[in-house]
């Protein structure tokens, strides 16, 4: 009895076991000879098309459904002699699973280029998560399914990912001016592009319930400028953002063990305390400020610049000083013996002393004239 049951009487029925098929065709394979008064039994979260002699004849909702065909048991078999006993009848059933398929994951695969109005030209990747439902589904078999027996989330999500990120690029670039902005408009992008991208979804029956953009991230280069410009924001002076690296570094060195690294972890270990006063001393509430470095007028261009300075950081000019000009100013270089500027001599020659008594000129360092020999 119960083989003239599975011969007489079919019962089309099908569960989704794996949680990830979007339709299941019955067959799977090849084609079918669905009897007439074949049953078809329909769940709350499912469809089901019928396909008769290549063509869709009907939908069905939820509910037991009697498919009517030509197929005739025993009959058939007899009229199906001229073609090998296989009846030129041909039907099948597509099962389409309507219940929201969640979790889907979405991303660029290589990294897209973005002109970013403060950072220049970077690269970024996007990640995020999608959920679709099927919602017309004879366009769905038509468009996407075909006659394939399964057809299942991963046979999707590849391509609707790619259909995501392409709409993503020209969203992203017609929206965001900068990635330093982006925290706060993740829900914003993550809207604007669902409603994108339902004309896409719908051409092929699907429904986009919802779309989530989890993280947008530049590559590490732009990553560690951030960082550093965020700390030029705390600390507000590259030479303070120098020596905090330098101390960084410092402290990752002291942490080394063994050998020359062990002692030269704790050398610098013991210069750490002092650069990190200097460093964080400038910049901390109501510490006492060091009074501003003396300044002087440069020889050379007359600009400020620090009394302890070497050169001059406006024209370079030595501010060590062997010799002067007695003309013009110049400093002069050492054994020089004319102005490099207005060709004076180096030195003057010593005036000759003039005799009180006969007027007769003397050597400078004289003490008594050398013609009347009197004391000068």
């Amino acid at each position: 009895m119960g083989k003239n049951n599975v011969v007489f009487l079919e019962v089309i029925e099908w569960f989704d076991e794996s949680g990830k098929e979007l339709v299941h065709r019955i067959p799977e394979k090849g084609s079918g000879e669905i009897k007439y008064g074949a049953q078809l039994t329909v769940r709350e979260s499912q469809a089901a098309v019928f396909f008769y002699q290549g063509k869709a004849v009907e939908a069905f909702g939820p509910g037991r459904h009697t498919l009517k065909t030509a197929n005739i048991p025993i009959l058939t078999k007899i009229a199906a002699i001229p073609w090998g006993l296989s009846s030129p009848l041909r039907a099948e059933v597509y099962i389409l699973n309507l219940k929201v398929f969640t979790n889907l994951k979405w991303g660029t695969r290589d990294p897209v280029a973005f002109k970013d109005s403060e950072l220049g030209l970077i690269r970024l990747r996007a990640f995020g998560v999608f959920n679709i439902q099927v919602m017309q589904p004879l366009l769905f078999i038509n468009s996407l399914v075909g006659t394939q027996g399964i057809y299942s989330t991963q046979e999707i999500e590849e391509y609707l990912n790619r259909v995501i990120v392409s709409r993503f690029n020209d969203y992203m670039g017609e929206t965001i001016d900068s990635i330093l902005n982006l925290p706060a408009k993740y829900d914003e992008l993550s809207d604007g592009l669902a409603k994108r991208l339902q004309d896409d979804f719908s051409r092929f029956g699907l429904g986009l319930s919802h779309l989530y953009v989890n993280a947008i991230t530049p590559p590490p280069e732009v990553q560690k400028a951030i960082d550093d410009r965020s700390r030029m924001g705390v600390f507000g002076d590259m030479n303070k953002l120098m020596q905090m690296k330098a101390a960084m570094a410092m402290e990752k060195a002291s942490e080394s063990e063994g050998g020359a690294a062990s002692g030269m972890g704790m050398g610098m270990g013991i210069m750490m305390p002092a650069m990190f006063a200097q460093y964080f001393g400038a910049t901390k509430p109501g510490a006492p400020q060091s009074s501003p470095p003396e300044t002087v007028l440069c020889g050379e261009c007359h600009n400020p610049m620090p009394a302890t300075a070497k050169f001059c950081p406006h024209c370079g000019h030595q501010q060590l000083v062997f010799k002067k000009c007695l003309n013009c100013g110049k400093n002069l270089p050492p054994n020089a013996k004319f102005c490099p500027r207005c060709g004076h001599a180096a030195e003057d020659k010593p005036k000759p002393k003039l005799c009180p008594h006969c007027g007769s000129e003397n050597l400078s360092d004289s003490v008594y004239c050398n013609q009347c020999g009197e004391k000068l």
